[in-house]
């Protein structure tokens, strides 16, 4: 990582605030405003040049006197309006407005931006017939909402405000009519109500609840039945299905280039219909295309030429399939090939504007000079237009302007300004001087020289002022004046001078590198295995450049060291004091100067004696033998060595535990040799690295038979007489050998 630092701001603007300059908008509404009948109107208009513009409205295309009307303010030094529609008809305000940016060297517009007032209208009055048919025949619920501006949100709910479930039957449309493949007896309700929710105002509004009837041979009672052919009303069964939207076996679809395609089939037939899509002749867009509403609805996002065709949509059943085709065109309304650019012309030179647009259908190119068609403009011999061009050609100081183009078919339009300044401006270099850049070895450097002048000045850069910098090798010239040294070295150091020069004049700015060397980590810390309570350090020692100030900092798993003052940070060192298990880590050393940094890390690891087996557990249970099993507990870092099993004898001598076997540390079962007559409690410990751990907990008792034979003969058997006539035998019994007498 390096950092090219220099000892003040680079200049980055090009256009000196002092120099002339036509208006510039910078910030407008969207062309299509919908406002809300609660709040004020805010038409932004803002705008920069050298002198500030003043700022003017136009209302339907005729001038919009501001100041007469008092419920409107422009805002100081702006051209935003501020309509306060409270306690007055908002409708009154609704029209196209356009704002112009005046000074003394052009005019520029913003688009038109058309102001409407958002509306929730109420649903007109109807009476909603109660609706009976029979199960297994389709269904639509029109819902018919009232047009708001903008189109209101559509869904169903019941009287108690619940969602009505939508699935592969029962689907919402797009004009949010609710369509039912088959009917069901579950469907008999009295509340099919439809919502319509206004994003603008936040209002729902509903329309009068619709009543449907299901009937079905068991439920039909004698007073429905008289009024049905039941051989007719009952005579169809299961169907193949059939198309209900769109209808017809071909429809059409057209979309704008970069909208959302929507395209949606639902079947009647029964059993319900699976959907499923293709595009004939072509594939689906799987990047940009979605399946919703249990596949009956196909989206692609960001539509583009490709994506017109033929759409097929598929309708299956175990009887049968219906095909129905949408053909989708894609239209375009105008979109950017090339926007024009400000221009920035010395006198006598020849400039270019350029309005490169496409769409479908093509769009119509028509320029304007300081909002003015440009055939209506006062006459410049100087200018030329060729359909989306505008040639100027040996400009004079005097014909600047804000040239707009405009290009619009029927899909919409697109509108730019850009503006040409015609000045005579003698060289001015932007960047500071004597400014320092500081860069570390072997990185690239940059030296600024931003610099404005009409016309546009040549740099030329000096090396210690004498030395002619050309292009190549390690040197690098941008067009921006920039100068790069790709690779710097110490030789680079030193004083620079950049030229700038045009035929009015010539200025120079000194600037001055230093490249320094980099910043590295002479001994990085290293990998540490530490047992816990004990500490652990860490070294980090460092060779910067003498002349940069370095800063170290220590980090744990890449973030911040712990708040706590067992962490003690040193020049080159890091030690832990009374280390525990959250000590343990990835510790890093950065050292950072205010060009470059270096950093190294290394493992903290903590090792600590394992903790205690747990549930230990019998089998194999025999006479004279036992398995026992147990799971190991946590190692803490250091491999367990071994297994050491220990047993109480709760009839002889309770409460001394004895050393009875040890097994190798990867494997957790012993099979165990017993004595008769033993009261068995077995434990066990592991140990590793470290050292033993704590006893399990005792294992349930196991029993021996107490009639057993012993498995050794008595040791140490002695015969003496203690008295005439006697003779005394006496024997050592060994541990474990109990047996009856």
């Amino acid at each position: 990582m390096f950092t090219l630092w220099c000892l003040c701001l680079s200049c980055v603007s090009i256009h000196p605030s002092a120099v002339p300059q036509p208006p510039t908008i910078t910030l407008q509404s969207p062309k299509d405003y919908i406002f809300d009948p609660r709040e004020n109107i805010v038409i932004h208009c803002e705008a920069k040049g050298k002198p500030n513009p003043s700022f003017s409205w136009t209302r339907n295309g005729t001038h919009f006197d501001v100041e007469k009307d008092s419920k409107v303010l422009m805002r100081p030094g702006s051209g935003t309006l501020v309509i306060d529609i409270s306690g007055e008809r908002a409708d009154a305000y609704e029209g196209t407005y356009q704002c112009t940016a005046h000074n003394d060297h052009g005019t520029a517009v913003s688009n038109n931006i058309i102001i409407r007032q958002s509306r929730s209208p109420l649903w007109s009055k109807e009476r909603n017939e109660a609706i009976t048919v029979q199960m297994g025949v389709s269904l639509v619920l029109q819902c018919r909402p009232p047009a708001g501006l903008p189109p209101p949100v559509i869904f169903w709910m019941d009287n108690n405000f619940q969602r009505l479930p939508l699935d592969q039957r029962v689907s919402q449309a797009l004009n949010g009519d609710l369509y039912f493949s088959n009917v069901l007896p579950e469907d008999t309700r009295s509340d099919y109500i439809c919502y319509a929710r206004f994003p603008h105002t936040q209002t729902i509004q509903q329309k009068q609840p619709i009543s449907v009837t299901v009937l079905n041979m068991e439920t039909m009672n004698e007073t429905v039945a008289a009024l049905y052919n039941l051989t007719d009303f009952f005579s169809e069964g299961e169907r193949r299905p059939g198309f209900m939207m769109p209808l017809g076996a071909t429809s059409s679809k057209m979309v704008l280039r970069g909208e959302t395609l929507e395209l949606e089939c639902i079947a009647e037939g029964l059993p319900t219909p699976a959907i499923s899509w293709k595009k004939d002749g072509g594939e689906l867009p799987n990047s940009r295309m979605s399946l919703r509403d249990f596949k009956k609805m196909l989206k692609i996002s960001d539509v583009n030429e490709a994506d017109a065709g033929d759409y097929r949509c598929t309708a299956t059943n175990n009887l049968g399939t219906a095909h129905h085709i949408i053909k989708v065109v894609v239209k375009a309304a105008p979109f950017w090939v090339s926007a024009p650019r400000n221009l920035i012309l010395a006198p006598n030179e020849t400039g270019i504007l350029t309005c490169r647009v496409n769409g479908e259908p093509k769009p119509k190119i028509s320029w304007f000079v300081n909002g003015i068609p440009i055939e209506n403009a006062p006459e410049d011999h100087s200018r030329k237009v060729e359909g989306d061009t505008v040639i100027l050609s040996n400009v004079q100081t005097g014909s600047s302007a804000v040239y707009q183009c405009n290009a619009s078919n029927e899909f919409g339009y697109l509108m730019a300004n850009a503006f040409v300044n015609v000045l005579a401006e003698e060289p001015r270099v932007l960047t500071p001087s004597n400014q320092v850049y500081q860069v570390i070895t072997n990185n690239p450097a940059l030296l600024h020289c931003a610099s404005f002048g009409s016309p546009i000045p040549t740099i030329t850069w000096f090396k210690d002022s004498k030395t002619s910098i050309k292009n190549g090798d390690p040197f690098v010239i941008h067009e921006n004046g920039t100068l790069e040294i790709s690779v710097a070295q110490p030789v680079n150091s030193g004083k620079y001078t950049c030229t700038a020069t045009n035929n009015l004049g010539f200025k120079e700015n000194h600037v001055f590198l230093e490249v320094k060397e980099p910043t590295r980590i002479m001994k990085q810390p290293e990998y540490k295995v530490v047992q816990k309570g004990m500490s652990a350090s860490f070294e980090c020692k460092v060779k910067h450049d003498p002349s940069l100030i370095p800063t170290m900092t220590w980090l744990k798993d890449n973030g911040e060291l712990p708040d706590d003052e067992r962490f003690e940070v040193d020049t080159d060192s890091l030690t832990i004091k009374h280390v525990t298990d959250e000590d343990e880590g990835t510790y890093t050393c950065v050292m950072n100067t205010t060009l470059d940094q270096d950093s190294a890390s290394a493992m903290l690891t903590v090792v600590e004696k394992p903790d205690p087996p747990t549930d230990l557990e019998l089998t194999d249970q025999t006479e004279r033998s036992v398995r026992l099993t147990w799971i190991p507990g946590d190692e803490h870092n250091s491999p367990t060595q071994n297994f050491l099993i220990q047993y109480e004898d709760l009839l002889h001598m309770p409460g001394v535990w004895t050393n009875m076997t040890e097994v190798v540390g990867t494997t957790t079962t012993a099979q165990l040799n017993l004595s008769p007559y033993v009261y068995y409690s077995f434990r066990v410990l592991a140990r590793n690295h470290v050292g033993y751990s704590q006893p399990s907990q005792p294992s349930r008792q196991y029993r021996t038979n107490p009639a057993g034979t012993p498995d050794v003969n008595p040791s140490g058997v002695q015969g003496a007489g203690t008295e005439p006539g006697n003779l005394v035998i006496s024997w050592i019994v060994s541990s474990l050998q109990w047996f009856d007498l």
